[in-house]
Parts: structure tokens; C-alpha cells; sequence
């Protein structure tokens, strides 16, 4: 029993005695101040020493070193000298001076283990000394020895388990304590005790040549922007990443000048620019460009105090005030930036992307004779040049526009590293400053070009809602989606979530849905997700490994997400029969011909809550499916799809249309439901049509788009599909190889081929209930055209929802008056912007101009996509950018097509290739494709204008490539 209670001893005296605030008590005794209510509130070592003086923090040491040798000494009473569990009672005892005492609890273990190992404590404590005096990094010292004392442990004490166990567990307590408490090493050296600054000056690692201060801060430093500003802590992180930046210092806010200008003695022979760091310049929300000072030519010390002072005065100047209440900024403070000068032989600006077009891959550069201030200031015409970036596995070239005095060589140079700047900051668009001293390309500035955020992209948006949207489909489907990835998003960040506003995850350009690529981003970087994340979701790209910080940072909200993400299936399928079921039943009972609005709008809200939780499904459920089909490594022609409305449609007609075939043995195309009605046989055969007619009635061209209508209002597409499949074009072999291997069933297909089932069912269940709120708008819109209220077939779908509510309500008579104008305005832009042919993939800013054709750079003969649909084909081009005059297809007919959707299907059976601007692996097109053997690129950017009707191409869906001919005669 003595061991037992010798456990319970330490678990709660160790963390008792980590607790007593000796530290608190010695200050408060000797000085008077109480530690908890100055600085950083910590009640440590280093405070006493800062606060207190030398002799203060001499006791304070002392008080801390005892605490950890008593610790050790006191489980030698109940345990043999050396065992584990003396680091446990460090635990025990930092645990304890973390938890009450508000300090660290360093000084407590570095004695405590030099009584429990002194071997292990003077090996850690001579490598430590090495790394401190040669990296002068106090961060990385303290968490070297982290990593350093555990491994000695391991070394020394080969196979004592317990003992290495207990040393990780103290060592990886030390570092998650270390990034939770702010460290009273960065408070400014000028305001510690007079006694102490050498001694904090030392341990802080400020020394440069050996003596070097806290108010040098240099550019090769981690700098924190919220610290010395957006301009200087992007140019250390640029110089850090190994690009050309000047030689430079930062003086915060708080900082003395005075020793920095002591130490850099510029001169005639080494002058030093002098410019702006101000919190909140150069960020994504304002450029605060021009608005401060910089001062050029810094040759005497009395120089640099008075440039330095009239930099940090011109954050006061009216304009700059005014410049700040315009943007919204609240008033911050100055740091200042000074750097060695570089001589400029020839220097300028470069736009990562053109700012005035906001389209397309050009860079613009802008380039002279002499000092980068000539281009900036505006008051000389540089020379101006265009230059693309063509980046390929193997190679990369810059082409250029423009011509002048300054090498075309530098210029590409130039254009180069703006486009890896802009790569860099994950494709944030970049204003560069540089400049060229005969030598060296250096970079001077790089900020955001903040008129082109944010970045809108549609490589999601092209898939789930593709095509020109009404504002009813916009202000039902927007709020939807942008609340359930909050909801998602919010569950994994937490607290990290503050600030970011949900409701702007989507918006409408050219009638067109776009999601914001910034804002993903800032939540990718905020959950500590690869960049290329957003990649991996939309495009199947390799994913990099996560740090291991951010993944510890973000394992509550992941877990959460886990869990919810391993519950799909079981809360699937209880809101399924509890929710989802009742609820259609429901609607489907409902004469919606006879419900006046006002009844309407109650079944309206109650389809609308149903999609809210079907919403939830629909982004989890392709989600979940998408991970795990990566995780797993599941080949797509491996997943069956026909739980997918669409693919089940397509399979119960071609089984119809084999029937069929046997009873019509020989028809015409144009009367095959004329001649079925002749026989017995046939006549089934149309009862057997009419009824999946009905069970998939509710699918339309764009499924989630509620103003298109749906199958059963416009049964020609039907037909038309079952009329092709009974001319032959059935699914091929290979296809069906691909559907055969699925059952040959392995245990990871299955984890997999679960979740792919449910995103069928969950399709179903929201294909369902969108067209179910299409009936009741439609049912709505007829009550209206009779009173007179609307005009013309269509007209409730250029209403928005809250207009809709509105109306019904009749309680705005404004909007009343309006209406027909309001109406036949928003129809003429929808129109307008349905003949926009190419629409840009990435748009910059919120006020995009109309489209031009996109400046990128193509291969004369091959253009790239994704691959989706293994097989190759050779055939004409037939550029077809909507449904609405289908052509003659044929198996020499290679299909180039602005996106796909069960629209398409028809099309699909009978061309021998499909090439489409916008999709993925996972797209509806891409997957119809695979059903029925056909050779598939997706994603090939400006297809529809790049090839012409006619053209002879080769698509190899397996590489993703289309190879062009010109060859356009028309067989």
C-alpha cells in the first residue's frame, strides 16, 4: 500500500507546490508591484527579473529551482532514485504552476531534472549552450531542448519504457504550455529594470556582431505583421523563401531609434532609404499606397533620426486620416523600414495580373532608367510591357508584348518572378516594386492588388450550378449552400471562425454562380489545410501533408467533423424515414392547383426547411465520398453509380428500349410512340415508359436549377433518350467490365461504395424536393398571370424570394408598381448574359467588366484538361452550347460542350467523345461517360471558342489532352 499512496501524494502536493506564487510574493515584498496586473500578467522568472531588478529575480530563481528539486526529492520518499515516476511528479508540478500559479514552469524542470538525471541534464544543457551562442534564436533553442532532452532519455535509457514515456509526455506538456502564454522575453528591453537589460538583452538572442539590440529587428527575421506592418513582414518572408530583398532593419512603434541609428552610420558611399510600415498598409484590404512618406538618400546619422521621425509623422497627415475613415481603418500605429539603397540601373512595377482588363494571365510591367520612385510617383511615362508566363513539368518560358530601351531579358526576369510571387501567395493577385542595380533583380515591395479581391472562381460552381441562373433559383440556393459550409467550416475552426463572413462564399457574375476563392483560402490557411486543398476537392490534385502544428491546432474541430462524418449513414437514414420520406408523401398528396399563395407560401417554407437539412447531406455525403475514395485509392471505374438518379434513369430506359426493340423490329425514329401504340405488346411497353416516366419526373436538365423544367413537364427529352437507345447506342463493353468489377468486392471498395450510395440517395431526395418547390412556384406564377399581376410565362423566376413573400403578403405596394419594369429588366440582363459565350473561369474583384477572351497561351496543338473517361477517339467537332437545337450525332462526332448535366445525356449515347470547359472527375458528365464507354476531357479552358465545327481532333481521356488539326473541311 506504500507505493499507492505515495502516487496519490504526488498527484496532489506536486501541483499544490507548482502552484504556490512565491514568485508573486517576493516581488510584491520588495518592490511593491504585483506581477499579475503588469506586463504580460505572467508570474514567472523572467517577470520578476523584469519588473523587479536583478535581486528580485536572483529569489525568484532560487524560489523555482527549489519547487522542482523538492518535487524529485519527495518521490525519492515513496520510489527507488531514478524511477519514472519523478517525472511525474514535474508533470504533476508544471501542471500545477500552469494551471494556478500562471507561469511556465521552465526553471522548475531544468533543476528538477538535473537532481532526477544529471547526466542527461549536462548533455541538454552543453548542446543547448552551443545552439544558443551560434543561432542566437532564443525560440529555437527552447524547443530544441524540447526534442532534445526526451532523446537523451531514449539514448541513456534504452528499453525503460516508462521513464521514456514520461520524459515525451513532460516534453510535449513544456511545448503546448510554451504556445499558450505569451513570453515576457518580448516586452520592450527600454522598460525592464535598469540591472536586468543586459542580462534580458542576452537571453532574448538580440545580439548582432555580439551586441546587437532589441530595437535592431532585421528582415532575415519571422516578422509579425500586426508588430511592423504588412510591407516589412512580407519582405522578410520573401527573403526568407530565398528571393533578392535589401539588407533592412524595422523599428516598431515603441522602439528607440537611437541605438539603431548609432549602429548603421549611413554614408555618401552607403546611403539607407528610409519608408512606411504601417499596421495595416499593404494588406488585403487597402494598399494605403502613396499615402506615407519615404525618403530617399539617407547619408548621415542626423539624417536617418530626421528621416525616421518625418516617416513616422506622416502617419498623421490629414490625407492619410482621411484615407483611413474612407476605408473603414481604425487608427494603428507607424513601424519603420529602413534598408540599404540599392543603386538602380534600371527598376519599375509589375502587375501579377492586368488591373485594368481583370482578366486573363498577362502580366504588366512597367520599367525605366534609374529610381522605382519614377514609376510609382506617376510624374514619368515608363515603358510598358505585356509578358505570359508558359509553365509546363519540364520547362517554363515568358512570352512578351512591348518593346523599348530596357533588356527584353530583365523584363522576362522580371515577369518570372512576378508570376512566382503571385504562385507563392496561392494565387493572389501581386503589385511588385523592383529594381535592378546591373547585378541582382531585387524586390523592393509586393502587396495584394487589392481592385482585384477578391478572386471569384467557377470551377466549383460550374458543377453545382452550371449555367445561367434566375435570381429565384440565386436567393434560394445561396443561402442555402454559404449557411450549411459555415456550419461546417465554424465546427472545425471554433474561435478561429470569428471574422470570417459565411455569407459571402458565393456570388453572381454574367448571371453565373462563383465561389470565392479568398475566402476558401483564408479558411484553408485558418484550418491549417494545404493550399491546394480547394484543389483536391474539385480537380483530384496530390494533396501535401498538413503541419503537424495546424493538425494539433485543429483536432477538436476535426474530430467533431469525424464524427459526423462517420455518422452520415445512421443520421442519413434516420432523417430519411423520419423527415424526408413523411415530407415528400406529403407534398406528393397536396393539390397544389387549388392552394391559393398564401398556402403555397406555407408549403414553400416547409420544402425550403427540408432542403435545409437535405443541403447538409448534399455537401457531406460528396464529400465524405470523394475523401474516402482518395484515402482508399478506389479507381472510379470501380464505384457503381446507379443509385445516382440519373445513371438509374438512363439504365431502366435502355432495358425499356431493349424491349422495345423486340417488339418493333424495324421503326421510324420520328413515330416509334405512334407505331408502339398498334400492338398489345407495345402498348406495355408505353405503360411501363409512363410509369419511370413518372418515378423520375422530377429530374430536369440542371438538377439544381428550379427554373428549368423538369422531366414531366417536358417529356421530350425522355422520349427523345429512349428513341436514340432503341437505335443501338447501348453502354459498351468496357463499360460494363468496369460496372462487372465493382461486385468483385473488396472491403476498402465497400467502405467507399457506402457512401457513394447515399450521395445517390441524398441526390434523390433533393432532386425531389427542388422540383417539388419548381411546382409550387410554377402552381404560384399561374394564380398570378391570371389576376394579371404577371405577364408572361417565366416571370416569377426573375423574382427573388423575399419579393415572392412580399407580393403574397400585399402589404408593398412600391414593389407592386414596379413589378413589370423590375420584371423585364432582370429578363433583358439574363438574356444578355445567357449570349455571353466565354466566361472567364477566375474573376478579379467585385465589378468585373464584360468578358473577353481569355490572353492564356495554348500548344498549337494540344490543349490540356482533366482526364475523366479512360478510352481514346478521333472524330469532327460539334460545338454545342445549349439544348436547345440538338444536331445529327453520330460516332464521328466528338461533342465540345460549356459543362455537363443529365441534360446532356441523350447526346452523350450517340457522339464518340466529349470535351467540356468546365467539370471534373466526379461531374454528371463525367460519370455518364464512363457508363457508356466514351473518351472524356473536362475542364478544357475556352473550348467552345478555341474549336470550331468541323475540326478534326483526338482526345485521349486517360492523359486528359485533345490534340488539334487544322483540318476544318467538314466530312
Amino acid at each position: 500500500m506504500f507505493e499507492p499512496w505515495g502516487v496519490l501524494v504526488i498527484l496532489i502536493a506536486c501541483p499544490l507546490l507548482g502552484g504556490l506564487p512565491l514568485i508573486a510574493w517576493i516581488t510584491y515584498a520588495l518592490t511593491g508591484k504585483k506581477l499579475s496586473e503588469v506586463g504580460t500578467k505572467n508570474i514567472s522568472v523572467s517577470a520578476a527579473f523584469y519588473h523587479g531588478g536583478r535581486f528580485v529575480g536572483i529569489l525568484a530563481v532560487l524560489s523555482e529551482a527549489l519547487k522542482g528539486v523538492a518535487a524529485v526529492l519527495l518521490t525519492r520518499v515513496f520510489f527507488p532514485e531514478g524511477s519514472f515516476w519523478e517525472l511525474i511528479a514535474l508533470i504533476a508540478l508544471v501542471i500545477g504552476r500552469y494551471w494556478i500559479g500562471r507561469g511556465a514552469g521552465t526553471t522548475n524542470v531544468v533543476w528538477g531534472f538535473f537532481v532526477h538525471d544529471p547526466l542527461v541534464a549536462i548533455f541538454v544543457s552543453f548542446f543547448a549552450g552551443i545552439s544558443f551562442t551560434i543561432l542566437q534564436s532564443r525560440k529555437v533553442v527552447k524547443f530544441g531542448v524540447l526534442l532534445l532532452f526526451p532523446l537523451f532519455v531514449m539514448i541513456l535509457h534504452l528499453g525503460d519504457y516508462p521513464r521514456i514515456l514520461a520524459a515525451v509526455a513532460l516534453a510535449g506538456l513544456m511545448g503546448w504550455i510554451y504556445t499558450k502564454i505569451p513570453d515576457d522575453m518580448n516586452l520592450p528591453a527600454q522598460e525592464a529594470q535598469t540591472e536586468s537589460l543586459a542580462m534580458l538583452e542576452f537571453l532574448r538572442g538580440d545580439v548582432y556582431d555580439g551586441l546587437r539590440q532589441r530595437a535592431m529587428v532585421s528582415l532575415d527575421e519571422e516578422l509579425d505583421a500586426a508588430i511592423v506592418g504588412e510591407k516589412a513582414a512580407t519582405l522578410s518572408q520573401i527573403k526568407r523563401w530565398g528571393y533578392p530583398v535589401p539588407k533592412g532593419w524595422v523599428l516598431a512603434p515603441i522602439d528607440d531609434p537611437q541605438m539603431l541609428t548609432e549602429f548603421l552610420q549611413p554614408s555618401e558611399l552607403s546611403p539607407l532609404v528610409v519608408r512606411s510600415s504601417a499596421i495595416g498598409e499593404d494588406s488585403f484590404h487597402a494598399s494605403a499606397a502613396g499615402q506615407y512618406e519615404t525618403v530617399l538618400n539617407v547619408t548621415s546619422p542626423e539624417a536617418l533620426q530626421s528621416a525616421i521621425a518625418q516617416v513616422q509623422a506622416s502617419y498623421n497627415h490629414p490625407s492619410a486620416v482621411q484615407y483611413r475613415r474612407d476605408r473603414g481603418l481604425n487608427d494603428t500605429a507607424m513601424a519603420v523600414l529602413i534598408q540599404q539603397q540599392v543603386q538602380s540601373v534600371y527598376s519599375g512595377v509589375a502587375f501579377s495580373r492586368d488591373p485594368i482588363t481583370q482578366q486573363g494571365d498577362a502580366i504588366i510591367i512597367e520599367a525605366l532608367s534609374g529610381s522605382p520612385t519614377q514609376v510609382v510617383s506617376g510624374k514619368v511615362t515608363p515603358e510598358q510591357y505585356r509578358a505570359f508566363v508558359i509553365e509546363t513539368e519540364n520547362s517554363s518560358s515568358v512570352q512578351l508584348e512591348g518593346e523599348g530601351r530596357v533588356p527584353q531579358a530583365l523584363i522576362k526576369q522580371v515577369a518570372y518572378l512576378a508570376y512566382r510571387l503571385e504562385k507563392r501567395y496561392h494565387g493572389t493577385p501581386q503589385d511588385i516594386e523592383w529594381s535592378y542595380d546591373g547585378q541582382t533583380l531585387w524586390v523592393l515591395q509586393s502587396r495584394p492588388i487589392t481592385t482585384l479581391l477578391p478572386i471569384w472562381t467557377r470551377k466549383i460552381a460550374a458543377e453545382v450550378i452550371p449555367g445561367v441562373i434566375h435570381p429565384l433559383t440565386w436567393s434560394i440556393n445561396r443561402p442555402l449552400t454559404c449557411g450549411v459550409w459555415g456550419d461546417f467550416f465554424t465546427l472545425v475552426l471554433g474561435d478561429r471562425a470569428l471574422g470570417l463572413d459565411f455569407t459571402e462564399t458565393a456570388t453572381l457574375h454574367y448571371s453565373r454562380a462563383y465561389f470565392n476563392a479568398s475566402l476558401l483560402g483564408d479558411i484553408f490557411i485558418r484550418m491549417g489545410l494545404p493550399p491546394e486543398s480547394l484543389e483536391f476537392l474539385t480537380r483530384g490534385a496530390k494533396l501535401s501533408k498538413p503541419s503537424l502544428q495546424s493538425t494539433w491546432e485543429n483536432l477538436p474541430g476535426l474530430g467533431k467533423l469525424l464524427r459526423r462524418e462517420l455518422s452520415l449513414e445512421k443520421d442519413f437514414k434516420e432523417d430519411y424515414h423520419k423527415r424526408f420520406i413523411p415530407g415528400l408523401s406529403q407534398l406528393a398528396q397536396e393539390d397544389i392547383d387549388n392552394l391559393e399563395p398564401a398556402k403555397l407560401l406555407i408549403r414553400i417554407d416547409f420544402i425550403l426547411e427540408l432542403l435545409r437539412h437535405g443541403t447538409y447531406y448534399s455537401i457531406l455525403a460528396p464529400l465524405s465520398a470523394a475523401v474516402r475514395q482518395a484515402i482508399f485509392r478506389v479507381k472510379d471505374g470501380q464505384i457503381d453509380n446507379s443509385v445516382t438518379p440519373e445513371i438509374a434513369a438512363l439504365r431502366s430506359l435502355s432495358a425499356l428500349a431493349t424491349d422495345a426493340k423486340q417488339v418493333l423490329l424495324e421503326f421510324e425514329p420520328q413515330h416509334v410512340f405512334e407505331q408502339l401504340k398498334q400492338t398489345p405488346e407495345g402498348e406495355k411497353i408505353l405503360r411501363e415508359f409512363d410509369e419511370l416516366l413518372q418515378d423520375y419526373g422530377y429530374l430536369s436538365e440542371v438538377g439544381t436549377d428550379i427554373s428549368v423544367p423538369t422531366w414531366r413537364e417536358n417529356p421530350q427529352i425522355i422520349k427523345q433518350m429512349f428513341v436514340q437507345l432503341m437505335q443501338g447506342n447501348e453502354p459498351q463493353s468496357g463499360a460494363k467490365d468496369a460496372i462487372n468489377s465493382i461486385f468483385a468486392g473488396k472491403r476498402k471498395r465497400g467502405f467507399v461504395q457506402r457512401r457513394v450510395d447515399i450521395k445517390g440517395r441524398v441526390t434523390e431526395v433533393y432532386s425531389r424536393l427542388l422540383a417539388e418547390l419548381r411546382w409550387s412556384f410554377v402552381a404560384l406564377e399561374k394564380i398570378w398571370l391570371k389576376s394579371g399581376l404577371l405577364k408572361k410565362t417565366g416571370d416569377i423566376f426573375f423574382l427573388e424570394f423575399d419579393e415572392v413573400r412580399r407580393l403574397i403578403a400585399g402589404n408593398d405596394s412600391r414593389l407592386i408598381e414596379e413589378l413589370d419594369e423590375l420584371v423585364e429588366s432582370r429578363r433583358s440582363q439574363f438574356v444578355q448574359d445567357s449570349e455571353i459565350i466565354q466566361i472567364p473561369l477566375l474573376v478579379y474583384g467585385n465589378t468585373p467588366p464584360h468578358p473577353l477572351a481569355p490572353s492564356a497561351l495554348y500548344s498549337d496543338q494540344i490543349l490540356q484538361g482533366i482526364g475523366a473517361s479512360q478510352g481514346q477517339a478521333e472524330g469532327r467537332v460539334k460545338v454545342l452550347r445549349n439544348l436547345q437545337d440538338v444536331p445529327e450525332i453520330d460516332r464521328d462526332t466528338i461533342l465540345v460542350v460549356p459543362y455537363t448535366d443529365s441534360g446532356w445525356a441523350p447526346l452523350l449515347l450517340r457522339a464518340g467523345g466529349l470535351i467540356a470547359e468546365a467539370g471534373g472527375r466526379l461531374s454528371h458528365g463525367a460519370i455518364v461517360a464512363r457508363e457508356y464507354g466514351i473518351p472524356a476531357v473536362m475542364d478544357v479552358r475556352g473550348a467552345t471558342w478555341l474549336l470550331q465545327d468541323g475540326q478534326r481532333v483526338r482526345i485521349d481521356g486517360s492523359r486528359g489532352i485533345v490534340e488539334l488539326s487544322n483540318d476544318l473541311r467538314p466530312e
